[in-house]
């Protein structure tokens, strides 16, 4: 983990209220698929929690989708040249066994874009099933990326791209074709729950990343706690994001 003084190299929508946000570390950054930062934004007194996308040398892309006053002045408020305080990597990130050859990943929303990173590590030398969700097709994006996966099927609210529903009614009518060793999420977490209860009693390991409200990105602040099966507590920003879905109280 380190904070820098990054430039922002490109900041552009890419969806219906989606940016991309590309920015340069000022160094080579080690990131691991799953792992996220945490971007300081001028006159906001919290730091905005962000997966990260693809890390290139000292070039890391993240994308974010407008939600409030802080993401608002990110997209209009940081161009080409601009500076950015950036706290990162952090988290723990996916960890995929040498075992695990075949990989199915569920996303829904801006739950794709932690999984971005997957795809494009795991990729090199796995067999990726992917089954992603939107909200209709204004919302899609990251296509090029998606497509790097062996196996992709999209699946949408309103059926205007691919097909009419969810992500995870998607992936389980192609399990039997995507047999997967591993599977990997991120979502809302009525998506979340869902693909649990779908993938019990199939012997398959499901891990989740969780998005969750942060406050410093480093478990101090205790903001982002999520309840675990076994009574305790865990921090999102700290002892996850990426969970063992077993272990986690949905």
């Amino acid at each position: 983990m380190r904070e820098v003084t990054a430039t922002v190299l490109e900041n552009v929508r890419i969806a219906e209220d989606v940016y991309s946000l590309t920015f340069s570390s000022g160094h080579e950054t080690r990131v691991r698929p799953g792992q996220f930062c945490m971007i300081g934004i001028a006159g906001m007194p919290l730091r905005r929690p962000v997966a990260i996308c693809k890390a290139e040398g000292e070039r890391i892309t993240v994308c974010y989708r407008l939600k409030g006053a802080g993401t608002r002045f990110l997209a209009e408020g940081y161009s080409q040249g601009e500076k950015l305080c950036v706290l990162l990597p952090l988290g723990n990130g996916f960890f995929i066994k040498d075992s695990e050859k075949r990989v199915a990943i569920v996303g829904g929303g801006v739950g794709i874009f932690p999984l971005i990173s997957a795809i494009r590590e795991y990729g090199k030398d796995k067999f990726i099933a992917s089954y992603m969700g939107f909200r209709n097709k204004d919302a899609f994006c990251m296509q090029y990326e998606l497509e790097r996966s062996n196996i992709l099927k999209i699946a949408s609210d309103d059926g205007s791209i691919g097909i009419r529903g969810t992500a995870v009614e998607a992936f389980m009518r192609d399990f039997d074709n995507a047999k997967p060793d591993v599977v990997l999420s991120c979502g809302p977490v009525p998506m979340l729950r869902a693909l649990k209860k779908a993938l019990e009693g199939r012997g398959v390991p499901l891990y989740v990343s969780l998005e969750e409200r942060m406050g410093c990105g480093i478990g101090a602040c205790l903001v982002c706690v999520c309840n675990k099966t076994d009574g305790e507590h865990a921090r999102v920003c700290k002892d996850g994001p990426v969970f063992n879905a077993a272990e986690i109280d949905f």
